[in-house]
C-alpha cells in the first residue's frame, strides 16, 4: 500500500471560530435522489447553517446551466451548475461535459478563490476540480461515496467484463484520491475496502449523518406487520430478493410491504409483484414528500434493505431514527448498523429464504422484545447525528486532526 494522502493545499483559516468558503464538488446533487446527492446537500446546509460561504459545482439538473443561489433546508447555497448531459441507460443521471469540466472548474475556483474543495467522488466534476485546486495549492478533502457495482448495471457491459471493469475503475480513483490531503468514507469498512481497492492508507470513517430530530418514533408497536424499503428501484438494490420473500411469510401473519423510491426497474419489478401474487400485499409508493416518507416510516413495523452495494445506507439510518428495528444484508457496510438480533437481524445476501426467517422473528417477537429493538435503534442513531459530521469536516476543512465519527455500536437492551 502506499502511504496516505500528503496535506495538499493550505490549511485554511487557523482560527476554529474563522469563517470558510468551501466549494463541494459533486457529480450528483439535488433533484437527483440518492445517498451521495442528500449527504452533499446535508453536508453544504450544516456548513451554512454556521456561517461558513458555501458553494456547490454540479451537473445542471437540465439543460438549464449556470450559476444560481438555491435554498435548500432553510439555507441559501450557491450552485454552480455545469452543462450536462443525461446518460442514456438511466432515468435521470446526468454527467458534466467531461472535456469542459476542468476549465469550468478553473473558471469557478479562481473566480470564488476557496479556502477548501471537498469533491464527493472522483469522477468528472471531481476530478476536474482536483487538478485545479492542486495547481492553486488549495486544500483538498474527498469523500467516497463511489461502488462501481451501483453504476455497472447502466453501462451495458457484459457481466463477462464487470470484474475487469470494476478493477479499472477503482485504478482509474487512485489517480485523484491520491492527490488530496485526506480521503473519508461512511462507515470503518467502507474505509478499509476502499483502502485495499485504491492502494492507500489513513482513510476515515466519517458518518454521513441525519438530523436524528426530523424524524419521530412510536412509543407502542403497530398494529399490523408493514415492511418498509427506502431506495432506488433499481438492480443493485435487489428488491426482487425482498419480493420473493414476502411469499414465504407465513400468510397468517398478513405481511404488508411498501416500497418507496423510483428507477429503472419499477416495471418489471410492479410485474413480479404480479407473478408472485403479492399484488394487493405490495405497494409502490413512488417518490414522496419528505414528510410522507418520515409518516411511512413511523408506521411501519420493520425496515428491510436486501442491497449488496451500500457504504452506509441513509435510508437504514432513518429508518432507526424513525425507532424501527432493521433486517439487512450481511454485506459491505450494513452490517456495522445493528448488532445481530439487538435492534434487527442480518440476513444472507440474495436469499430470500433467509430474508423471510428474519423478518418473521420480528414479527413474532414479544412486545417486550420488539420495543427493545426499537430502542436499540434509537440509540444506535445518537453517533449519527449530521451536527457531529459537520464538526469532523470543519476540523478536516482546517488541517487539525479529527476523531472519526462513524459507527457506533448498538447497546444491548437492559
Amino acid at each position: 500500500m502506499t502511504p496516505a494522502p500528503k496535506p495538499t493545499g493550505s490549511a485554511g483559516p487557523s482560527d476554529a471560530g474563522s469563517r470558510l468558503t468551501v466549494l463541494i464538488a459533486a457529480d450528483t446533487f439535488p433533484p437527483d435522489v440518492n445517498g451521495a446527492a442528500n449527504f452533499a446537500e446535508r453536508l453544504a446546509v450544516g456548513l451554512a447553517g454556521r456561517g461558513h460561504d458555501v458553494h456547490v459545482i454540479c451537473p445542471a439538473a437540465s439543460r438549464h446551466h449556470g450559476t444560481f443561489l438555491e435554498e435548500h433546508d432553510g439555507q441559501t447555497l450557491t450552485v454552480h451548475r455545469l452543462y450536462s448531459t443525461r446518460w442514456p441507460l438511466h432515468d435521470w443521471l446526468r454527467f458534466a461535459t467531461p472535456w469542459r469540466a476542468e476549465s469550468n472548474a478553473e473558471r469557478i475556483i479562481d473566480r470564488i478563490r476557496p479556502d477548501v474543495v471537498h469533491i464527493q467522488s472522483h469522477i468528472v466534476i471531481g476530478r476536474a476540480v482536483v487538478k485545479v485546486a492542486n495547481r492553486r495549492g488549495i486544500r483538498v478533502i474527498a469523500t467516497n461515496h463511489f461502488m462501481p457495482e451501483n453504476l455497472l448495471e447502466h453501462t451495458g457491459l457484459p457481466h463477462a467484463l464487470r470484474a475487469t471493469a470494476v478493477r479499472l475503475a477503482w485504478r482509474d480513483a487512485a489517480k485523484t484520491y491520491t492527490h488530496v490531503a485526506a480521503i473519508t468514507t461512511p462507515t470503518k469498512k467502507a474505509a478499509t475496502f476502499l483502502e485495499r481497492s485504491v492502494d492507500v492508507t489513513g482513510v476515515l470513517a466519517v458518518s454521513c449523518g441525519i438530523n436524528a430530530s426530523d424524524y419521530t418514533a412510536r412509543d407502542d408497536r403497530p398494529a399490523g406487520n408493514e415492511v418498509v424499503f427506502v431506495g432506488r428501484v433499481t438492480a443493485e438494490k435487489q428488491i426482487d430478493v425482498l419480493l420473493r420473500a414476502m411469499t414465504l411469510i407465513d400468510p397468517a401473519l398478513d405481511a404488508r410491504l411498501t416500497i418507496v423510491g423510483g428507477g429503472d426497474l419499477m416495471k418489471q419489478l410492479q410485474q413480479l409483484t404480479v407473478d408472485l401474487g403479492l399484488a394487493a400485499r405490495v405497494t409502490f409508493a413512488g417518490y414522496l414528500s419528505d414528510t410522507e416518507l418520515r409518516r411511512r416510516l413511523t408506521d411501519a413495523t420493520v425496515f428491510a434493505m436486501p442491497s449488496i452495494a451500500e457504504l452506509q445506507s441513509i435510508a437504514s439510518l432513518e429508518a432507526m431514527a424513525s425507532g424501527l428495528p432493521i433486517v439487512v444484508a450481511d454485506a459491505m457496510a450494513l452490517p456495522h448498523l445493528l448488532d445481530d438480533g439487538v435492534n434487527g437481524y442480518l440476513f444472507r445476501p440474495g436469499d430470500s429464504r433467509d430474508l423471510a426467517a428474519k423478518l418473521t422473528r420480528v414479527f413474532e417477537a414479544s412486545d417486550d422484545e420488539y420495543l427493545a429493538m426499537r430502542r436499540a435503534s434509537l440509540a444506535v442513531i445518537e453517533g449519527h447525528d449530521i451536527q457531529r459530521t459537520v464538526s469532523v469536516f470543519e476540523s478536516l476543512y482546517r488541517g487539525e486532526p479529527v476523531a472519526e465519527a462513524a459507527d457506533v455500536p448498538p447497546t444491548r437492551a437492559s
